[in-house]
């Protein structure tokens, strides 16, 4: 496998940076992240923690995406909260991720070393769900393997 990796967009990190520092406050909030839409904005949001399970801030920042709008997202990052920094998806997000924006760059790494990468690079040989969807006629796609 081969990563091709992107320019880093460092106003991202720095949004959702802002965003763990103002707004995570206690157990609830420990996670923000920021997209990127294509059109340009960037919309922020933080995860929602409870014992039962939960949104991670990627998968809120989806839907106040789309609240806003913004349906097509270019790049997306996750800051954790007490300066912990770019923290990368977990693997429930970058299927989601995958799902919703298979053309998705996410920024991972640390420090000095972040990177921008294809959602696809963090999640190779994955099951992706347009694949196995029922086309118009009533029938799954055949497989050409």
């Amino acid at each position: 496998m081969t990563t091709r990796t992107h320019q880093v967009d460092h106003e991202l990190i720095e949004a959702a940076a802002h965003v763990a520092r103002t707004r995570c406050r206690g157990d609830n909030h420990t996670m923000a992240a920021a997209a990127r839409a294509r059109d340009g904005r960037i919309v922020t949001a933080v995860n929602a923690y409870h014992f039962t399970g939960g949104p991670c801030a990627e998968l809120v920042v989806i839907g106040a995406a789309a609240a806003q709008g913004a349906y097509e997202l270019d790049t997306i990052v996750a800051v954790g909260d007490r300066d912990r920094g770019v923290v990368p998806p977990c693997g429930r997000c970058r299927q989601v991720l995958l799902d919703y924006f298979p053309a998705l760059k996410v920024i991972v790494g640390e420090g000095d070393r972040t990177r921008t990468v294809l959602i696809t690079d963090l999640l190779p040989e994955s099951y992706v769900l347009a694949d196995h969807q029922l086309d118009a006629g009533g029938t799954a796609p055949l497989s050409t393997g």
